[in-house]
């Protein structure tokens, strides 16, 4: 059995990894997407038993799977859950359709629509980016004159990222929201993130501490994991000050660190331990 780690460049997260195929005494190598180059035609024999997608570029996380994945690779995550994973939209209708409750969130592709939309949903709203990382490209718009301006922006700034209008209710919550892991079909791990920002990640200095996996965050979680195609994921709840529990996005490569010391649980093995399934799985051993 031989693992390939691929990465953009080197974080934690994949360092520990590594550190987990190691301990396992498992071979693998890791690979930087930059020496990667794949041919469309003839047949090319697979290098890896399995490889665990850990680009942080979107767009190399997303081709390289499919590339693998064509050439009969397993992927941690596969090519369709990156695919769906990356684009909030694409999550947004997949939670909808398996019944996952998620924030109300309506999409324009014309200003004065989304103006529309967002004074029908009332204020506050968040409007959000389809791609993004670490909570980028995200704004609470507090009232209409905040609505006028940034759409404004978002329509002179054009292009493809500024062309689609993705907008969710404002969930107001107790200061932080939960994160949770799920590896295969088990949720390993839960974590708090506490912050004073309303936006409650490690990037606007959210602090972790361990969360009870109650019946209904296992549910939930599992629930959205199953939804986005499985794999191994990080499930981001919000709770609602009325009491909902509420999916609002789902990370195909997500930073891990900060959920294995609260927790005391070895994301890195986890995962270790699930791409060996997955690899005996592809080889039918």
């Amino acid at each position: 059995m031989r693992i390939g780690v691929l990465v953009s460049h080197l974080r934690l997260e994949e360092k520990l990894l590594l550190e987990a195929l190691h301990a396992q005494g498992i071979e693998h190598d890791r690979v930087t997407a930059d020496e990667l180059v794949f041919s469309l035609g003839g047949k090319q024999v697979p290098r890896y038993d399995a490889v665990l997608v850990r680009c942080t570029n979107p767009s190399q996380a997303l081709y390289a799977a499919r590339m693998l994945n064509q050439q009969g690779v397993a992927t941690v995550n596969s090519y369709d859950v990156i695919a769906t994973c990356s684009d909030r939209l694409l999550t947004s209708t997949v939670l909808r359709q398996h019944g996952v409750p998620a924030p109300h969130t309506v999409v324009a592709f014309d200003a004065e629509s989304a103006l529309a939309a967002i004074d029908a949903l009332g204020y506050p709203v968040v409007m959000k980016s389809l791609h993004g990382p670490w909570g980028r490209l995200l704004a609470r718009v507090n009232d209409r004159y905040g609505a006028e301006a940034l759409l404004e922006h978002k329509h002179v700034l054009g292009g493809y990222e500024h062309s689609t209008f993705y907008i969710q209710e404002y969930v107001r919550k107790p200061g932080r929201d939960i994160r949770s892991y799920v590896v295969g079909d088990q949720t390993v791990a839960a974590i708090y993130r506490r912050s004073s920002h309303w936006i409650t990640n490690a990037s606007h200095g959210a602090q972790a501490s361990s969360c009870p996996i109650t019946a209904r965050i296992e549910e939930l979680s599992l629930a959205a994991a199953r939804a986005v195609g499985g794999g191994c994921v990080a499930v981001d709840i919000l709770e609602a000050d009325d009491g909902r529990l509420l999916v609002s996005e789902v990370n195909a490569a997500p930073e891990f660190r900060d959920g294995m010391a609260p927790t005391g649980v070895d994301i890195a093995a986890q995962w270790v331990r699930y791409a060996l399934e997955v690899a005996a799985m592809q080889s039918g051993r």
